[in-house]
């Protein structure tokens, strides 16, 4: 059975598609809607990686795969309500939760980490070796990378 909260809420959206006959099988759906409800809950529970018939590796792999196509809206809860398009960032949806837009902001923690990595070597940022390569006027330099501006510029 389902153990965590996320293998929970997506064996919950399977048998709710099951319930209103949006539930296909086969490669892309090109089976048919599925009727029968034990075949519904083996379709929930391989999608959430519960299965039991599958070994665990197979199983992190099927819930990354749901995770993936939950996040770029291709449910079919998603399809029909239309947010795989309408007001979505690159056919994503633009919540947080569906993996949009204001999921892709770093965390705190996140940007510390980024600066640390930028300011590695000599404490120049990237960015500052931009402003150095502008002021003394350096052809090609915004297609430059930072280790491309630290050479261009002289520093070691």
């Amino acid at each position: 059975m389902a153990t965590s909260s996320r293998q929970r809420r997506v064996t919950g959206r399977v048998m709710h598609e099951f319930k209103h006959g949006e539930l296909k099988s086969g490669r892309g759906g090109r089976a048919g809607k599925v009727k029968n409800r034990r075949q519904a809950i083996a379709i929930a529970l391989q999608e959430a990686g519960a299965s039991k018939y599958q070994s665990g590796r197979r199983n992190r792999r099927n819930l990354r795969r749901t995770e993936r196509k939950e996040a770029q809206g291709r449910t079919a809860q998603q399809e029909r309500e239309g947010k795989s398009r309408v007001g979505a960032s690159r056919k994503r949806e633009s919540t947080r939760a569906m993996g949009g837009r204001n999921a892709r902001k770093p965390t705190a923690r996140g940007r510390k980490a980024a600066i640390s990595r930028a300011r590695k070597r000599d404490g120049h940022t990237r960015q500052e070796l931009y402003a150095r390569a502008q002021r003394r006027g350096i052809e090609g330099r915004s297609k430059m990378t930072k280790q491309q501006l630290e050479n261009a510029l002289g520093i070691r």
